[in-house]
This record gives structure tokens, sequence and C-alpha cells, in this order.
């Protein structure tokens, strides 16, 4: 089946603003290290006062992943909601510029707002961005405020765009607003009768927790292509034995992944069982993007007729440069490390 689109990617779209920080502020100011928090416009606007110099660059989880299969020579769609803001062009902007087609329609303003994170009360939340700590260990906890990205609902979602598109890759981030759970379950519904694959990001352990039995089912009953981390997963299936989780991994989707970080990554499909490893990387820097740029890897590999060692692979390299330098995507072109790899 032809197709214009490889993957066609459903996320919170947001705007990372990156910083350091210690371990003692993570505590000081109760941030859950490693992990993602939801927060308030009020949070947002305490903490972004309190962190020290910041990097702001376009982010998502699924947002990072479409970046990175651009990068490496792929055809991504992308689907999420900003606002008609300063933030939201800028996000729609760098989309665009890295060959990403990204044609939802904003949330219209109705004035500008003066601060990073304030509610215009006249014309709906700004674009949402997500504060991103990084402690010397690499480890990033981060706090997000989704702002206008809840804004999405079954309206926004472009049944040519994943007829269309050979995968479509849901950010579990997104599942937590009503409305983009009906988003998702319209976006699998176009996906099966078209015959397409559709695939699952579980995104984050407290995410997980959220929604375990809404996530098993659309697992059991609709998702073809799973990717989580090894937290994830043992989260998900509430055990501490890998094994286990994987294998109940297996029975539910025809193909998992699982994400070790330093410890690689194990795929299965059907009976088969594929453990790649890391990819070198002189010094991690920062985590942040990691797991997306994985994805991303291994999405392209599979649209582009890969096997699941070669996506895999594509993945670890993709991976391994997005943790060597500050910020979730790609800084040079992921096609040009594969051909030197």
């Amino acid at each position: 089946m032809t197709s214009t689109f490889d993957v066609c990617a459903i996320g919170n779209a947001l705007v990372d603003v990156i910083a350091d920080a210690t371990d003692d502020f993570l505590k000081t100011h109760k941030i859950a290290k490693g992990a993602m928090t939801l927060i308030d416009a009020e949070r947002a606007a305490v903490l972004y006062d309190m962190i020290g110099p910041a990097v702001q660059i376009s982010g998502g989880s699924a947002g990072n992943t479409v970046a990175g299969i651009a990068s490496l020579g792929g055809k991504p769609a992308y689907m999420g909601k900003v606002k008609a803001d300063q933030l939201g062009a800028i996000f729609r902007h760098d989309m665009h510029a890295q060959g990403v087609h990204f044609a939802t329609p904003p949330a219209p303003e109705k004035r500008q707002s003066v601060k990073p994170v304030e509610i215009d009360r006249r014309g709906g939340a700004p674009t949402g961005r997500c504060l991103i700590l990084v402690t010397p260990d690499a480890q990033r906890s981060m706090s997000t405020y989704l702002g206008a990205a809840i804004e999405f609902t079954a309206a926004d979602v472009q049944p040519e765009v994943i007829r269309e598109s050979q995968i479509t890759y849901l950010e579990g981030y997104l599942f937590d607003p009503p409305e983009a759970k009906k988003a998702f379950r319209y976006a699998a519904k176009i996906v099966h009768e078209t015959e397409r694959r559709l695939s699952l990001t579980l995104s984050d352990v407290f995410c997980v927790e959220r929604h375990r039995a809404e996530f098993l089912d659309l697992i059991k009953n609709e998702v073809d292509i799973l990717f989580a981390n090894q937290n994830e997963l043992l989260a998900l299936y509430e055990t501490q034995d890998l094994d286990k989780a994987v294998a109940a991994a297996r029975e539910h989707c025809a193909i998992s992944i699982t994400t070790r970080s330093e410890k690689g990554a194990i795929i299965t499909r059907g009976a088969e069982t594929v453990e790649v490893p890391a990819a070198p990387v002189a010094r991690v820097v920062d985590t942040t993007g990691a797991g997306d740029l994985f994805a991303a890897g291994f999405l392209y590999g599979l649209t582009h007729g890969k096997t699941l060692a070669e996506a895999g692979r594509i993945g670890a390299v993709a991976a391994a440069e997005v943790i060597s330098h500050y910020g979730p995507r790609p800084q040079v072109q992921l096609s040009k490390l594969l051909t030197a790899a």
C-alpha cells in the first residue's frame, strides 16, 4: 500500500524550557526526579522565576520523534494543539523547517500574553511548555504546563493524513484530557479501517499509573507497536520481573520495544526476540528525548523495510546523538550519522 507519510504522530505540542538544577533544588521545590509532573499555570510561573538561565526549544515527546524521523530522511506528519501566540508560531516554524507536515489549526489568540505562563482569561491558555531541570547525573525532571495542548480533540484529527501514513504514533502523555482520549479512539478507528498500523508510547511511569486500565485495553485491542522504557513496562503489568512484563507485552501486541538506557533495548515480534545494545556516546549531557529519538529511529527503520535489529540500531544511534547535548531534538543530520556508523 502506497503512502504519503511514514509516520503520523499525535501528541502534546510543547515548547521545552531547559535549565540546570541541583538535587537540592528538586527536593526544595518538591519536583519528582526523573519523572514528568503536570502543573498548573501558577506553579509554572513560580518555577520559571526560580530556575537559572534556560534554553527554549520546541519539544513535546511525539514532536521530538517526528523531528527525528525527518532528520533521518523520513516523511513524518504531526498533529497537536498550540495557540496562535509567539511560542505557538515558534513551534509551527520549527516543525515546518525540520520537514514535518503540521497542519493542526491553532487556538486563536485574543491578546498578547505578557508573562511566559500567563493565562489569557479572554482567549484561553497559551501554548504549553515543559520546564525541564537537568541534574549533574543528566537525569531530567519535567514539570509540564499543558496550556493549549489539552484543547486537542477528535475534531483536530485529520483522517486523510492518517489514511496516508504507514503508522500512526500516539503519545501517552496526551491521554490525560478526556477529549484527547476520544481523539485517540477516533484515530485508532481510522487506522484499522485503512489496515494501517497503530503505535503507542507509554511516556511516563506516573502516566501509566493514572491510566493503567485504559492503556491495557488500548494495547490489547488496538495497538500494533508498543514503546515503553523498563520502568513503564513494569508499572503497566504491576511486576518487578522484566521477563514477565516483556512476555505479557509480546502477547498483547505485534511488536513491543522496551528501552533500558545504557543496557540497550529488547524488541519482540511473535516468537522473535532481539536485544539491541546502546550506541556509544562520549559523554551523557541530557537524557531528555532519548526514548523519543529511539522511537524515531526504530519507526524510520520499520517503515523503510529494515529488520528489527537494523531498526533498533538506528534507534540507538539517534538516541545516542540526542543525549550528547542539551535539548530533545537532533543537532546534526541523523541520516549522515547512519552513513558514518
